[in-house]
């Protein structure tokens, strides 16, 4: 859990060498949650991987971050926050290079689980770290300065990553983590000092288990479900475990002497509504964007280091508008900005239902980009602020870290939900396009049989320019039915974001906490 730790007295070398330290290994994973979508197009080219397969390179990762994530917090408190730190760059970097040398997709699948149970440490630790070295009364600049270049290196890593794909390989977007996590462990062994909060309660190991082996079944249910090359009992087993393990998790975590996830916070009615609020808002938004790099790679053309760039506005706007919502709810309260944000930002999904294929990202795209992140800017704040303002003082760092984990688990079974609507529409809007291009029965057949790889499917050899300029436009089509499809449930998931906002948050006003800038990985 996310406590907010007593300090220690330091140097200030110490302090600001920890706040370096926090913000390179919160950087790397919040970097690896955004680089490897741009990544997806040339790793489906290199392994041949179909839809799914691509879906586990990223729900790999989120699903143990999100798993693990709280006792990850709960670990540093008990053991030495520096210690587990360094266990999560250590972890972090050796998956790293794992995903670097992977030589098929079930090697980098797994190696991205890995990374992900780094990242539960690293990404709570960093600000455990900063909390338990700095005085009170500088803590919050500490952590606006983590909050802030966090945040750069969470926009600039796709830009990066797509900039490493374009012009070397895949593998070096991963590899790049190696350089900087050998930094990071000589900063920690020279510079920064070790704290624990003391606590003597057990950590919550079967919480964790239980929690993983409930978003794991249900994440495996949703993403297996429309294969039709594998038997329908594995997904179905697959879910009835995710269930049960979800079941025994809650009735768990109700008798927990030390729970990784106080049930009790939720009796507060504004705690449940913002957390109700951050699954509908977070699962539109980590699924809805999970697309946006392969429709603008695969069908409209761009480079990855373009498709990196594209959601660069969208990052700037929620940065440069971050005081001005800070300054809403102190005007307003949070209620009013939490029912308006969301609606905006379902504007701003439903502008990126508009673009066909070949559209301008100028004038197709942007749009959408910026009313998407003028609608999240007018939300963060004011969430986050609730949140932590929720259930008191004592308990903010705990409400946070739950908050964060539904985040990231709203986004990990989102990609996983809208992946069967994306394929299904797919494959149905591809037949509808084959039937008038007089292909023969066997061209159809071998187009058909790929329907899992969405738009990378590969046309068939020997086809005359014409049929196969029409083929790559049918398929191009089908693809952004899809896409189209997905976004108007992200528009969808957003106005029940707001709805839950209007019937479940009162809306008692407070001033944003340092916190409320801190950002999420998907």
């Amino acid at each position: 859990m996310l406590h907010a730790a007593p300090s220690a007295p330091c140097a200030i070398a110490q302090r600001r060498w920890t706040l370096v330290a926090a913000v390179l290994g919160s950087a790397m994973a919040f970097v690896d949650g955004t680089l490897a979508n741009v990544a997806l197009p040339a790793l489906q080219h290199a392994f041949d991987a179909d839809a799914s397969q691509l879906q586990w390179v990223i729900e790999a990762y989120s699903l143990m971050l999100a798993a693990l994530l709280l006792v990850g917090g709960a670990l540093g408190d008990r053991f030495g926050r520096r210690r587990i730190f360094v266990i999560g760059v250590v972890i972090f970097v050796v998956a790293s290079l794992a995903c670097a040398v992977a030589n098929s997709m079930h090697q980098l699948v797994a190696a991205r689980g890995i990374q992900g149970i780094g990242a539960a440490l690293l990404v709570p630790g960093s600000l455990a770290l900063i909390s338990a070295t700095y005085p009170q009364a500088e803590r919050g600049r500490a952590i606006g300065i983590w909050s802030a270049w966090s945040g750069v290196a969470a926009a600039l890593g796709p830009v990066l990553g797509g900039y490493l794909v374009d012009h070397y390989s895949w593998r070096w977007a991963f590899a790049v983590n190696l350089p900087v996590g050998a930094l990071l462990l000589l900063i920690c062994r020279l510079r920064v000092p070790e704290s624990r909060s003391g606590e003597k309660d057990p950590v919550d190991s079967v919480g964790a288990l239980l929690a993983t082996l409930a978003l794991a079944g249900i994440v495996f249910a949703l993403i297996e479900a429309p294969r039709t090359d594998q038997p329908a009992v594995r997904w179905i087993v697959a879910l009835a475990a995710g269930v049960v393990g979800g079941i025994a998790f809650v009735l768990f975590e109700r008798r927990a002497h030390a729970p990784m996830l106080p049930l009790s916070l939720f009796k507060a009615r504004d705690f449940s509504g913002t957390n109700l609020l951050t699954l509908l808002l977070y699962g539109a938004l980590g699924g809805g964007l999970y697309f946006v790099p392969l429709v603008l790679i695969q069908v409209q053309g761009l480079s990855a280091t373009a498709a990196g760039a594209a959601l660069l506005p969208f990052v700037a706007i929620m940065f440069l508008l971050s005081g001005w919502a800070g300054g809403l709810v102190d005007r307003f309260g949070p209620r009013p900005p939490l029912i308006v944000g969301p609606l905006i930002a379902a504007i701003g999904f439903a502008a990126f239902a508009l673009p066909a294929a070949g559209a301008n990202y100028w004038s197709g795209f942007l749009p959408a980009v910026c009313v998407l992140g003028l609608g999240m800017a007018v939300t963060v704040v004011p969430l986050t602020t609730t949140v932590m303002n929720a259930v008191g003082a004592e308990r903010a760092g705990t409400a946070s870290g739950v908050n964060n984990a539904v985040a990231r688990a709203a986004g990990l079974l989102a990609i996983a939900a809208f992946g069967i609507v994306m394929a299904r529409v797919f494959e149905l809007r591809l037949a509808e396009q084959l039937q008038p291009l007089g292909l023969s029965a066997d061209v159809v057949a071998q187009v058909t049989a790929q329907h899992d790889k969405l738009a990378a499917l590969t046309l068939p050899a020997g086809l005359p320019d014409v049929q196969a300029q029409a083929l790559r436009l049918a398929v191009g089509d089908a693809f952004i039915s899809g896409f189209r499809r997905v976004m108007l449930l992200c528009a969808a998931l957003c106005v029940l974001a707001a709805l839950s906002a209007w019937t479940l948050i009162a809306g008692i006003g407070a001033r944003p906490t340092p916190h409320s800038a801190a950002p999420r990985t998907r």
